[in-house]
């Protein structure tokens, strides 16, 4: 609105947001064994399930970027919810790219796996561009997501310890009637490039549940 008014978009900080990254593993390979039309079909199919499921939970969709796909909880309004939505969207996504894994491979086709990183913190949102304008984050934070998912492993979703403090309630209760629990799975310090050794965790869904 604020776009259309007046021709452009304040930059707003926002204090806590969870950013969630996607990369699919050995992309490269696989471009060189599908034809153009076959891999964006598949790429199409991944993206368009994986905007579904950010759209179900309420997650704003920032932008792919080949064969990365990245989204943000707790904006542009802000929420108290956003790290649990965004970890139930990963679990979500990751789930769907393992069932197109299960159908390629019964059909004798290559498959994509997918590593997913998330981390929470601040950052700066706006609107960019001239001819063709998008909605962005910037900051420290969008850039700690994106180490969660490249030390991250195929099929499991990496999730940062300040996300993990929000989520597990070592910071104080974080469950309540309607939210899911997750168990999660110790990473000690782990290195992450330009960043030197972070404290990380897998989650997953509770059995318990």
């Amino acid at each position: 609105m604020e776009l259309k008014a007046k021709g452009q978009a304040d930059a707003v900080q926002i204090d806590l947001v969870t950013v969630l990254f996607t990369d699919f593993k050995g992309f490269t390979a696989l471009s060189e064994t599908l034809s153009p039309r076959e891999l964006v079909h598949d790429l199409n199919e991944c993206f368009s399930g994986f905007d579904r499921i950010t759209g179900k939970y309420g997650i704003e969709k920032i932008k792919t970027i080949g064969d990365a796909y990245m989204a943000a909880g707790g904006l542009p309004t802000p929420n108290s919810t956003h790290a649990t939505d965004v970890i139930q969207a990963a679990l979500e996504m990751r789930d769907f790219v393992a069932e197109g894994k299960a159908r390629k491979i019964a059909a004798g086709l290559p498959f994509f796996e997918v590593r997913i990183g998330i981390h929470t913190g601040p950052v700066v949102a706006g609107i960019v561009g001239v001819k063709k304008f998008q909605y962005d984050i910037w900051g420290d934070t969008v850039n700690t997501a994106s180490r969660m998912e490249s030390s991250g492993e195929v099929g499991m979703v990496n999730i940062s310890g300040t996300t993990y403090a929000l989520v597990s309630g070592v910071n104080g209760p974080s469950t309540a009637p309607g939210i899911p629990a997750f168990t999660f799975t110790p990473r000690g310090r782990v290195q992450a490039k330009g960043k030197g050794e972070m404290e990380m965790f897998f989650v997953d869904r509770s059995s318990t549940e």
